[in-house]
């Protein structure tokens, strides 16, 4: 391009004067991708790939990581990138960079947002990097030169980094003035992933909304709204290890990112993010749908009743609910889906209450945000909007309901309360676990009326839960007063005529007409209420007691899966919710453990609610274990026998008896065999039958435990009346099981099942541990990165590295890549496949080091040996990589002059000095080597040890001259 590139106007949205979002994002990509040669890449989804570590992308390198890493596959598309650009969907929720809780209350927040990006992968460096910077900026957006600041990296004595005064003079030639080129520490300008990973000193752009020739230098990172960031060059130069050091990436590259926000504020001369045309349509189209007054782009005390705020609130997530569901991320109950249902469920309550918005509103706002957004991410217009809607459609009923209830306990417990008291743990903790509120939806909505919560005794509540969940008492062993009934109350109901809970509401649910579950509502009666060993008739408000019903629709802990979560409520109070938070049985007795908010008395009348999500979590990894016990079978022998389970939401784990190891081969082939019966989608057939019959079926795999009469049959794709027929053999070819637990109704809504551990845990007895559905999907792409970082750290073992330093972090890396393989959640089978590779990778490793070393060696032994010819004493300074190459110097040296006593001191980079001596067994006992070696590091300053015949040390440099006389005057006067 021969002259600046100039705006390439669109029909829709914009002018030359006033250039649209779409017009300005397109001038990057274009400046970079025609004018600089740089490959334009589209953005990776907000889904991490083989990234456990990461809940979203949040940030535009995270997919380009395993090039600053050095890891990339040699061969892969990946490592082919020397100059890259692209806009990347980025969010910013949960984990380390989480800007959740600042959304709406300023102008300039977002959870999700566009991040405009060049990249360098081992080409240009800083002179190129800051060139571009500053001809987009000042001659294709022709932003004004007074208006820009720059800053680059201070130093950090601490960490032996200089300033970066390379990046400084860049800018300089490049004509800013030194009075806005400004130096910054650490925290401002070096720029950190995560804890560990890739680093290095970075320049930032800064920009003055005000203007008009002032200096605003003092204002620069100040947190000033007038000055701001709009630019990040990252120059990569270290990676940061787990202990905390600095180590020099393979090669350099440039990483920047620019907020597309934050540009098009400065460009389209706003002062507000939500003032631009990323933001205005959306906010335009959120009034069209509510009661409330247009936006005015108020903040703080000024914007009474929040109504600006939460334009902001709905507007940011809307944008982040479309992104995230388009690329796979739905709302859930943990991880990223966890924080995706936070978000939508903040905006709904702004929708709602601030708003007063009918319902449907949030879904409403999707095609607007799709107009927004879809010329540049077409996946957004690719993928149905229908879905995007329907799911916030379906997550937005289920939180009104939640959260209509959640306001009357709220209102209701404020009115009961004395004046300048603390809002109540229990009912907090009860509006936490049992209506799924986020506990900043809770302190916010107790702000807007003045109250603080309990802070310290909610947090006392989320302990016990926490230690609760981790473990406590193994199952099935007496561990809490309140749940496990004594003998003597156990006795008195029986005698008292009490009725056992009929717990067969627990098996009532269908398949909808659109794969969904229905689970039916259960009303029951308080028989009795347990606490502290003892029976009541009533429990006062805020303690924990055990609730026996006469019957139930929750699951108790037994047969291996955990019981059921959820709550209940009394008839004709819906605005008191009793948290259930573990269900046992006892004697036939279903022992239901709540933290009683009010007066809890035996004759009420309660309705119950089970925590469906969690109850489909167990049903799905419960089934799951029966394909896996049926598929172990199959492919070790019919003598496998199940030796125990356990279910839980998260996952299922199962143990067996076997006769060695299971091999990498028999575990692909397990995981196939559960693969193919998901993909039938067989039918889960239940019934309940005489035990005496169903003992009879044969191939019926049962655990030895006792079971009821009649006891429960779950077979899978073949009715339960078909394996109950004389001579049937139908169970010997499919999964026939005694189960009381909860099943799908169908396998496919498996979906998927990977093995992620395997191990014996005695002689005889295996376990495995497995996850399903989304969490087995995430299992596989994580083993799919390792085995590309495996892969490639083989190929650079097979080239010819003759540098010590080089082969020494090639093997640290082995050692670091074999510690995230043995704990990455990935298939068990690729798991060893890796591991067997990597075992052999770091002999290979060790066996070049200490080759090398040797070569080292003998090398400066033959060049001393030369130079002092057999003299009594040898002592000298040579060049060592390390106290092991310089101590077999020493011993090279004495074997070939054996009459020699020998003392070497070798220089470090980082100002240590490194000793190694060895003395002739002709001059013991007068002459020692530890009495040698620790005179001259004293002269260092530093320390030594050994033995009569060898020692070694290490001191400090400049003490070096006068420890070289020490080292020669200690040997004179011992010869």
């Amino acid at each position: 391009l021969a002259v600046p590139w100039r705006w390439r106007c669109s029909p829709r949205r914009g002018s030359a004067a006033c250039p649209s979002a779409e017009q300005i994002r397109a001038a990057f990509l274009r400046f970079f991708e025609e004018r600089h040669g740089h490959r334009r890449l589209p953005s990776a989804p907000v889904r991490p790939r083989g990234d456990p570590r990461l809940l979203f992308v949040n940030a535009g390198m995270n997919q380009f990581k395993p090039i600053f890493l050095g890891t990339v596959h040699p061969r892969s598309e990946l490592a082919q990138h020397r100059r890259v650009v692209n806009s990347q969907k980025c969010v910013r929720a949960g984990g380390k960079h989480n800007d959740l809780e600042d959304v709406g209350r300023d102008t300039y927040h977002h959870t999700f947002f566009e991040m405009l990006g060049n990249w360098s992968f081992g080409d240009y460096f800083k002179e190129e990097a800051c060139s571009m910077a500053w001809e987009l900026l000042t001659e294709v957006y022709e932003i004004p030169r007074d208006r820009l600041y720059v800053t680059y990296f201070g130093g950090d004595p601490s960490l032996g980094l200089s300033a970066d005064e390379e990046c400084r003079d860049v800018w300089l030639r490049l004509g800013v003035p030194a009075s806005h080129v400004l130096p910054f520490p650490l925290k401002d300008n070096f720029w950190e992933m995560g804890d560990t990973g890739p680093c290095g000193p970075c320049t930032e752009i800064h920009y003055d909304h005000v203007g008009g020739g002032r200096n605003a230098a003092t204002l620069v990172n100040q947190g000033s709204p007038d000055v701001v960031e709009i630019w990040n060059l990252v120059f990569m130069q270290y990676s940061r290890e787990v202990e905390g050091n600095l180590l020099p990436l393979p090669q350099h590259h440039v990483d920047t990112g620019m907020g597309l926000e934050r540009l098009v504020t400065v460009l389209q001369n706003k002062r507000s993010n939500y003032d631009t045309d990323l933001f205005t349509p959306i906010l335009d189209a959120i009034h069209k749908g509510c009661r409330a007054p247009r936006y005015q782009g108020l903040v703080g005390d000024a914007d009474v009743g929040r109504v600006n705020m939460a334009y902001r609130v709905v507007a940011d997530h809307v944008r982040t609910l479309c992104v995230c569901i388009t690329d796979g991320i739905y709302p859930g109950f943990s991880g990223a889906e966890l924080v995706l249902r936070r978000i939508l469920r903040r905006a709904v309550r702004f929708c709602s209450e601030v708003l007063q918005a009918p319902p449907g509103l949030l879904a409403s706002l999707v095609p607007t945000v799709v107009e927004v957004l879809g010329d540049a991410y077409p996946e957004l217009t690719r993928n149905a909007n229908q879905q995007v809607i329907d799911i916030i459609n379906e997550n937005e009923a289920a939180f009104l309901s939640s959260l209509e209830r959640g306001r009357r306990i709220i209102e209701r417990t404020v009115q009961q309360m004395e004046p300048s008291t603390n809002f109540p743990a229990e009912v907090a903790w009860s509006l936490y676990g049992s209506l799924g509120f986020p506990l900043d939806l809770i302190d916010l909505m107790l702000e807007e009326k003045g109250i603080s919560l309990d802070s310290a005794a909610f947090n006392e509540l989320a302990l016990e839960d926490a230690k609760r969940k981790a473990g406590g008492p193994q199952a099935g062993q007496p561990g809490n007063t309140n749940t496990h009934l004594d003998v003597h109350s156990l006795a008195w109901l029986q005698s008292s005529k009490v009725p056992a809970t009929d717990d067969s509401p627990k098996y009532a649910y269908t398949l909808g007409q659109h794969g969904q579950y229905e689970f039916s509502p259960c009303q029951a009666t308080v028989l009795m209420l347990y606490r502290d060993q003892s029976l009541h008739k009533e429990v006062g408000a805020g303690q924990r007691c055990g609730v026996i019903l006469d019957r139930t629709n929750f699951y108790a802990q037994q047969g291996g899966q955990d019981s059921d979560q959820g709550y209940m409520i009394r008839l004709g109070q819906q605005d008191i919710l009793f948290p259930v938070e573990s269900v046992h049985l006892c004697g036939g007795y279903v022992i239901h453990e709540v933290t009683a908010v009010e007066t809890l008395r035996a004759g009420d009348q309660v309705q119950l609610f089970v925590d469906e999500a969690q109850r489909l979590a167990c049903m799905t990894n419960h089934t799951a274990t029966h394909l896996l016990n049926f598929a172990l079978r199959r492919v070790l022998g019919d003598n496998t026998e199940q030796r125990g389970s356990h279910v839980t939401a998260e996952q299922l784990r199962f143990d067996f008896n076997t006769q060695g190891h299971v091999t990498v081969e028999q575990l692909q082939q397990v995981e196939q065999v559960v693969q193919d019966l998901i993909q039938k989608n067989e039918v889960v057939h239940m019934a309940e039958v005489p035990l005496p019959l169903a003992r009879r079926v044969q191939g019926l795999r049962a655990v030895d435990e006792g079971y009821p009469d009649p006891v429960r049959i779950v077979s899978l794709g073949v009715p339960v009346e078909n394996v109950l027929t004389c001579d049937s053999e139908a169970a010997m070819q499919t999964s026939v099981e005694l189960c009381c637990g909860t099943h799908l109704l169908q396998t496919g809504s498996v979906e998927d099942l990977a093995i992620i551990s395997e191990r014996q845990l005695v002689r005889g007895i295996s376990r495995v541990i497995a996850v399903t559905g989304g969490r087995a999907k995430e299992a596989r792409e994580v083993g799919q990165c390792l085995a590309m970082e495996v892969d490639s750290i083989s190929l650079r073992m097979k080239q010819r590295i003759t540098s010590i330093p080089e082969m020494q972090n090639l093997s640290k890396e082995v050692g670091q890549l074999t510690k995230v393989v043995s704990s990455a959640a990935m298939p068990q089978w690729q798991r060893k496949e890796l591991q067997t590779i990597l075992k052999a990778l770091q002999r290979t490793a060790n066996t070049a080091i200490k080759k090398l070393e040797l070569q080292q060696a003998e090398k400066a032994a033959q060049i001393l040996l030369a130079k002092y010819c057999n003299q009594p004493v040898i002592i000298d300074s040579v060049p060592a990589d390390s106290l092991s190459i310089l101590m077999k110097v020493v011993n090279q040296l004495c074997d070939k002059s054996p009459g020699s006593s020998v003392l070497l001191l070798s220089p470090q980079a980082s100002g240590e000095v490194l000793c190694a001596c060895q003395v002739s067994k002709n001059c013991l006992p007068t002459f020692s080597a530890a009495d040698w070696a620790v005179a001259v590091c004293t002269q260092m300053e530093g320390k030594a040890g050994g033995s009569p015949i060898v020692a070694k040390g290490s001191g400090n440099a400049k003490g070096m001259q006068g420890a070289l006389t020490t080292a020669l005057e200690f040997a004179q006067s011992k010869l």
